[in-house]
């Protein structure tokens, strides 16, 4: 057997199930979503790679309950009186499972869409709201029937929602910018679904380089929304990091009123980043918000009427608040957290209560005069030593081996993934800006880069760390990531059909082989590893030649080419290979189309 195909089959092996465990029989819990029960003196909280929902007891602070599930927990939400959780799981086809507190029993299973996230439940009980991320769509739930009866299309990954007090709307962000991105305002939006009717009824665009939402809440009032995402400088050649030059972290706001975007504030401070914001809460009388920095391992605490205050002066000055690093000057403060990896945040009372994903533990903060004292920690299970694909995935979304915490290697590349951006990168010149790559994969399809200018995916993290990151990092920490990337699954594909390919896709199969696809895209990671000139470069990359990348989980990664002009793998094969250079496509008809493109979108 060749080198090639060994490291490939250890690969692929390895995608199939990536480490979870520290220790023999113990797993890391993840703890990731959180719902309080019992009148607020217990919590429910996720457990995402331990696969359970626990029942934590405040006052003891002990986990009382531990509820086993079958497959990964995405997203919780509770009945008013504290009685039934509400849990969706899967990555791909999803399940919401309707538990009874009290006994620990799932009382019922719901079919849902591809993997189902952040599910809100209805102010009358009655309706459940489920975004399905990959189906790029919210699944409405009819809890009296048992079935899923509608589902609102929206822009691209929803993977936050709020409803409004009234239950009225039901705002839900989608996590990444939809298009092509070779233009000059790219943002992801905040899709408005009237729940009444059952419809979209407007997307509210961020502002440019938006992107990488997290999490979104609602004022107790029904008077604003609140948003957390990244604001990339991408149109900025990365050529350093001082004041937020390649990345920023932001809170946007938006008007329920008039549904529009009432201003964007960075998160950032001057000289120190607030990377990758994540949960985000508002107290019930409307003056404290509350966000956690899942890249610092921080939490803001900040004064809402003093920033109003201070938006409603720049804004009659005609300022920007989008570029303003003080702006939350003298109304925020921030907490360093004691364990790591935030994700969501509750506000009860003058309690904060913080899922803290990879210390596996519960954060705790009270608020006092509008201020938070400092936060404690709480373990939620034992401690277990780091498996190198753990620290590696932990190392990957830590902002603290960046120079100023200004971003992680998760900025850019959420999930491992894309952020549909394009980056002008110093390693192929300057002024030739690329869309950012799916790092799925990467270390078995060497030469890495739209120009393969680094001939391996491990000689691309040290040099990413070094001239992304501006930082001077331990080998060890570069070969923990090397390990979880390694280790990373592909996702399975809304597109298939019980887990296989569909008639259209079949067909479409045959017309890749026919069209002369498979040769620079044979199976099983459609890449041959070589580079060709197909004709797509411009400029100072005309005539160049371009890495084949790999097609598996191409369905999530638009926009395509090196450039992002391809908003769709339709416009890929139709618009972008006239003289057909990447594949005989140019005769097929618009059936033959759709059938190639819905084979491509199940690999």
């Amino acid at each position: 057997m060749s080198v090639r195909k060994i490291i490939l089959f250890s690969f692929i092996s390895a995608s199939v199930c990536g480490p979870l465990s520290g220790a023999a029989g113990e797993e890391y819990l993840s703890p990731s979503d959180m719902a309080l029960t019992d009148g607020g003196r217990k919590l429910l909280v996720t457990q995402h790679t331990g696969k359970r929902l626990d029942l934590f007891d405040i006052q003891t602070q002990k986990i009382v309950r531990s509820i086993s599930l079958p497959d990964e927990p995405r997203g919780l939400a509770c009945s008013a009186d504290g009685g039934t959780a509400y849990v969706v799981t899967g990555e791909g086809a999803g399940i919401l499972r309707v538990l009874d507190v009290n006994s620990g029993k799932i009382i019922r299973k719901i079919p849902v869409g591809h993997g189902p996230m952040a599910p809100v439940l209805s102010p009358d009980g009655k309706k459940l709201y489920v975004c399905n991320r990959f189906d790029n769509a919210v699944g409405i739930i009819d809890l009296s029937r048992n079935k899923q009866v509608g589902s609102v299309p929206v822009v691209r990954e929803p993977v936050a929602a709020a409803l409004t007090p009234d239950g009225s709307l039901l705002l839900a962000a989608n996590h990444l910018p939809s298009g092509p991105a070779n233009v000059d305002y790219v943002a992801s939006e905040v899709s408005v679904i009237d729940t009444a009717k059952g419809e979209l009824i407007k997307n509210i665009k961020l502002v440019n380089g938006s992107e990488g939402l997290r999490g979104i809440c609602i004022s107790a009032d029904g008077k604003y929304a609140y948003v957390t995402h990244l604001t990339a400088r991408y149109q900025l050649p990365v050529t350093q990091l001082e004041r937020g030059w390649i990345n920023t972290d932001a809170l946007s706001v938006i008007r329920i009123a008039d549904l529009k975007l009432l201003y964007t504030v960075l998160l950032d401070d001057v000289n120190q980043g607030f990377a990758n914001p994540w949960g985000v809460a508002v107290s019930a009388d409307g003056r404290t918000l509350c966000v956690v920095s899942a890249g610092n391992h921080e939490l803001s605490v900040i004064n809402l009427e003093a920033l109003h205050a201070k938006i409603e002066t720049a804004a009659a000055g005609g300022t920007d608040t989008y570029d303003d690093l003080s702006m939350l000057a003298g109304v925020r403060q921030r907490i360093p957290l004691k364990g790591t990896g935030p994700r969501n945040v509750l506000l009860h009372g003058d309690t904060l209560y913080i899922a803290e994903y990879f210390s596996d533990s519960l954060g705790m903060a009270r608020l006092q005069g509008g201020a938070a004292r400092p936060a404690e920690s709480i373990p939620l299970g034992p401690v277990l030593p780091l498996t190198p694909s753990r620290r590696g995935e932990i190392l990957f979304n830590d902002a603290g081996i960046c120079f100023q915490n200004w971003l992680s290697c998760a900025s850019c590349h959420p999930d491992a993934r894309m952020d549909s951006l394009n980056w002008d990168l110093l390693n192929d010149g300057i002024g030739n800006p690329k869309n950012a790559k799916s790092l799925l994969f990467s270390h078995v399809t060497p030469p890495v880069m739209s120009l393969g200018v680094r001939d391996s995916a491990r000689t691309a993290v040290r040099t990413g760390i070094r001239y992304t990151l501006f930082a001077v990092r331990p080998e060890e920490e570069a070969a923990a990531i090397d390990d979880y990337l390694i280790n990373l699954k592909p996702a399975p594909s809304p597109y298939l059909v019980n887990g296989k390919l569909s008639k259209a896709a079949r067909r479409g199969k045959k017309l890749f082989e026919q069209a002369g696809c498979a040769r620079c895209h044979p199976a099983p990671l459609y890449t041959d590893l070589k580079s060709y000139d197909v004709g797509t470069g411009t400029g100072m990359d005309a005539g160049k030649l371009f890495d084949a990348p790999t097609l598996r989980e191409i369905w999530r990664t638009a926009p395509y080419l090196h450039d992002g002009s391809a908003a769709t793998l339709k416009e890929v094969i139709t618009v972008h290979n006239p003289q057909d250079r990447r594949g005989h496509t140019s005769n097929l008809t618009p059936e033959q189309v759709a059938d190639l493109v819905e084979f491509l979108n199940s690999l």
